[in-house]
């Protein structure tokens, strides 16, 4: 039953009034496009620091952003006052498509991805020797994620004046990962810092760590003039102390590359990654799955890198190193 006459009028249609008395909704969005370019340095309770045009500006993510949330390392639209100055505030309407997306779980049953940074193209995993002591099974997890990022993992180990790094070394020898060894010493005179940095340049570089190892005092060593405050190790529980809460991007001297400085981490979860992509972090056993069973884990009685391996087109080494690594999905940091 129509409500209205065929031919209605306006007088006979009935307009609802908007008791808010705003706008009314719409899907249709501005294009901002005379927005600014911002990188996003750290996030704190909802404000969002960005650097444009050599300032910093302090921003908030608009509404038209919905659930989509902005990290650190993002090239982010900034529009508002850009000025960058006290009690000003200006507004994010558009994150621009990510390069890569360093992302963890809180454990392997968690279905919930936290994004860690995004834009960066290494990841320094930074372990100490001693003090605490090296989970070999965390490092595995991160050179996981990384490789699932697309990120080219740095090993860094620190306090080598209280352990020797032959043994953990040995165990990473046939991934090729790159690395730098520090001590105490070489952290106070700047020697420590100088072989870092030769593995930093032009790069974006996400740090990540075991709480303790020493992770923000090998950052404010490399960025001396943003000095950030460090903690100490429990000495009844061997645990380092949360002294970082959030992520940080600090550009190195002279403008030679980024680093991003993260809070330490007690697990570092892989539910979000899928293990067949792991694989492409190994070139040189990657054509010998072609003769794998579908949906193979490479872990199995039929895998065909078991043949290629023999035929010697790769070392043994590096098999026994993936499938290390496609086990971590399975086992705790602990264990």
């Amino acid at each position: 039953m129509r409500r209205y006459g065929k031919n209605p009028d306006e007088d006979d249609v009935r307009v609802r009034p908007n008791r808010k008395g705003n706008r009314p909704r719409t899907n249709i969005r501005p294009k901002h496009e005379d927005a600014a370019e911002g990188l996003v340095l750290t996030v704190d309770r909802g404000r969002l620091t960005c650097l444009i045009d050599g300032r910093t500006v302090t921003a908030m993510k608009a509404r038209e952003l919905g659930r989509k949330s902005a990290v650190v390392g993002d090239r982010v639209a900034v529009v508002g006052d850009l000025s960058g100055a006290k009690d000003t505030l200006a507004r994010i309407v558009r994150v621009e498509a990510r390069t890569s997306t360093l992302r963890r779980t809180a454990d392997d049953d968690d279905p919930f991805e936290r994004v860690v940074v995004a834009n960066a193209d290494q990841l320094a995993i930074v372990t100490a020797l001693a003090d605490p002591e090296p989970r070999p099974r965390l490092i595995d997890r991160c050179l996981v994620a990384a490789y699932d990022a697309g990120l080219d993992p740095l090993l860094v180990l620190t306090k080598s004046d209280l352990a020797s790094a032959d043994a953990l070394l040995e165990s990473y020898g046939a991934l090729g990962v790159p690395y730098v060894v520090t001590n105490r010493d070489e952290l106070a005179d700047g020697g420590a810092a100088e072989r870092v940095r030769e593995h930093l340049t032009d790069r974006m570089t996400a740090f990540v760590g075991h709480s303790g190892v020493g992770k923000t005092t090998l950052v404010n060593a490399l960025v001396p003039e943003r000095r950030r405050a460090t903690g100490h190790v429990n000495a009844v529980t061997g645990r380092g102390r949360h002294t970082t809460t959030s992520a940080l991007a600090l550009p190195l001297p002279g403008g030679s590359g980024w680093v991003i400085d993260t809070p330490g981490v007690r697990s570092f979860g892989l539910a979000h990654i899928d293990p067949s992509r792991v694989i492409h972090a190994f070139p040189d056993l990657d054509p010998g799955t072609d003769g794998c069973p579908r949906a193979c884990s490479h872990d199995e009685p039929d895998c065909a890198l078991d043949a290629w391996v023999a035929d010697g087109h790769a070392d043994p080494a590096r098999l026994y190193s993936l499938r290390r690594l496609l086990a971590t999905r399975e086992r705790r940091e602990g264990d």
